[in-house]
């Protein structure tokens, strides 16, 4: 096997719920840790907080879902996409 996961900590892979505010409406964000650490990176990276950056990226998934004519779409699904399309 690859053993890509020997070598982790069982804390990286732990769940973690944040509340936000997103237009002005608070909702609560599930994320495992890993992910919450790359978007606190990629925040700090452009000078901005976390919540501001993922406000961000919901605006710009929100103009981008509306394009391909789709109703709703998960945040968390768009966040965890973000960080891998980051660390690319």
């Amino acid at each position: 096997m690859c053993k890509l996961l020997t070598s982790r900590n069982a804390k990286d892979f732990q769940p973690v719920s944040r509340s936000i505010r997103l237009s002005g409406h608070s909702t609560s964000l599930r994320l495992e840790a890993s992910f919450w650490r790359a978007l606190d990176s990629l925040a700090k990276d452009e000078g901005v907080s976390t919540p501001k950056l993922i406000e961000t990226l919901h605006a710009e998934a929100s103009e981008l879902l509306h394009d391909a004519d789709e109703a709703s779409f998960n945040l968390a699904s768009v966040l965890r996409t973000a960080c891998l399309l980051v660390a690319r």
